[in-house]
C-alpha cells in the first residue's frame, strides 16, 4: 500500500499534510497519535471508506478508485473501533461471513470456507464460543470474534483500529504475537492503531506518528519510537527504560522528563 501526497482535514483543521507512506509485505506498522490526531480518519481513508482531501492511496500500484469492491475485499481487511450487532448470528456465522469475497457464483459456503473459519476461531481462542449468539458475548470476547472475521478474510493487508481494545492481558499479548507472526511468517502487512506503546513496540517493525497539526513522522520502530518524538507526538513527556531485551515506555513523573 502507498499513500502519495495524502492530505486529510476535518472542517478547517489539518490532520495530515502531504503524507508519503509505503507499507511493504512483512511490515507491521503502529499508528501513534493523541486523541483527535486523525488516526482513525487515516485508517478509514486508506481502507477506502473516506475520500482523501488531496493525494491518493494505492494498493498493488492501483488507486483505490480503480478497484471494484469485491476485488478490494480480497486485498485488505478492516477492523473498525466499534460495532453493533442487530441480529442474533452465531459466532461461527459471524466469522464465516468474512469469506464472502471468495463466494462469487456460489450460494453456499464451501468446505474450504468452513476450514478457514475454524482455523481463525482457533487462532483467536474463540472456538468454544462458536455456537453462541454474538449479542451475548462480553466486550473482549466480541473483539476476538471480530478479529477472527478479519483473519478469515485472508488478505495481504490488515488495517486494525485498536485491535487489543477490551482484551484481557493474556489475550492482548496473544493477539500482538499473532500479528507479528502473520507479518514475519506469512508476509502479510499490518497497520494498527493503539494507545499502548509497550504492546505495539513488541509487535511492530515500523511506526507512523501523527503530530496533530498535519505533521507526521514515518520510519522504523527504532527511528520513530524515540522518547523525544513520542513526547512531541503525544503531548506528554515519555521516558524509555531498558529491561533485558525489551524497551519499556513510561510517562515521566509529574510531567517532567
Amino acid at each position: 500500500m502507498r499513500a502519495i501526497g495524502l492530505t486529510l482535514h476535518v472542517a478547517e483543521r489539518m490532520l495530515v499534510h502531504r503524507l508519503d507512506w509505503t507499507v511493504r509485505p512483512g511490515e507491521c506498522w503502529c499508528l501513534i497519535g493523541r486523541n483527535g490526531a486523525g488516526k482513525s480518519t487515516l485508517l478509514r481513508t486508506v481502507t477506502g471508506l473516506r475520500d482523501p482531501d488531496a493525494g491518493r492511496v494505492e494498493i498493488q500500484a492501483r488507486t483505490l478508485a480503480h478497484w471494484n469492491p469485491l476485488e478490494l475485499a480480497r486485498q485488505r481487511a478492516y477492523l473498525p473501533q466499534g460495532r453493533s450487532d442487530a441480529f442474533g448470528y452465531t459466532v461461527f456465522e459471524t466469522v464465516l461471513a468474512g469469506r464472502h469475497p471468495y463466494q462469487s457464483g456460489r450460494y453456499w459456503e464451501s468446505a474450504d470456507d468452513h476450514r478457514h473459519a475454524e482455523e481463525a476461531l482457533g487462532a483467536l481462542d474463540v472456538t468454544h464460543l462458536a455456537a453462541r449468539d454474538v449479542r451475548t458475548l462480553s466486550g473482549g470476547e466480541r473483539q476476538r470474534v471480530a478479529l477472527a472475521a478479519v483473519l478469515v478474510q485472508d488478505t495481504p493487508l490488515l488495517l486494525l483500529d485498536e485491535p487489543a481494545a477490551a482484551l484481557d492481558l493474556p489475550h492482548q499479548v496473544a493477539v500482538m504475537k499473532l500479528l507479528g507472526r502473520l507479518c514475519r511468517q506469512a508476509g502479510k502487512s499490518v497497520v494498527m492503531v493503539s494507545h499502548d506503546l509497550n504492546l505495539m513496540h513488541d509487535a511492530a517493525t515500523h511506526a507512523l506518528l501523527l503530530m496533530g497539526d498535519g505533521g507526521w513522522h514515518a520510519g522504523t520502530v527504532a527511528d520513530g519510537m524515540r522518547s523525544d518524538l513520542l513526547s512531541a507526538c503525544l503531548g506528554y513527556p515519555i521516558q524509555t527504560v531498558r529491561h533485558g531485551a525489551r524497551t519499556i515506555y513510561l510517562p515521566a513523573e509529574d510531567g517532567h522528563e
